[in-house]
């Protein structure tokens, strides 16, 4: 079993890939355009969809804190790409009820950019393969 520092890739056919990590698998394919199956998200989907929903960890550890219901609370990821299709921002917008107080709502966006996904990506960490 690999560790949460160690993550083994392997194919299980087609052009699905699967990571283990943590005692979890984690399930990618590609789009049938691009001759997969679409039974799955794509690598970089899955990579998108890890900056939002690490936003959202730090969103229900606030509220949970707080006792605040994050019942109604959304956040909408948009990314954002260069005419060569590189990724240029993602936006992340924390959309909340009407009867979500207002004093914590600028402490809501504070803590949401505390996002380690996010921190990782702008520490910039050398890749090699």
């Amino acid at each position: 079993m690999a560790s949460e520092s160690e993550i083994v890739v392997t194919f299980p056919g087609g052009k699905r890939v699967d990571a283990q990590v943590g005692g979890h698998t984690v399930h990618t394919d590609q789009p049938v355009q691009s001759g997969g199956e679409n039974t799955a998200p794509s690598p970089f989907t899955l990579f998108a969809a890890s900056l939002g929903t690490c936003a959202g960890i730090f969103v229900v550890g606030f509220c949970r804190k707080r006792g605040l219901s994050t019942e109604g609370i959304r956040i909408v990821e948009r990314l954002h790409h260069g005419e060569d299709g590189a990724l240029t921002g993602v936006d992340l917008d924390i959309e909340v009820p009407a009867a979500f107080p207002e004093k914590y709502r600028d402490a809501l966006v504070r803590v949401a950019d505390q996002c380690s996904v996010k921190r990782a990506i702008q520490a910039q960490p050398v890749f090699q393969v």
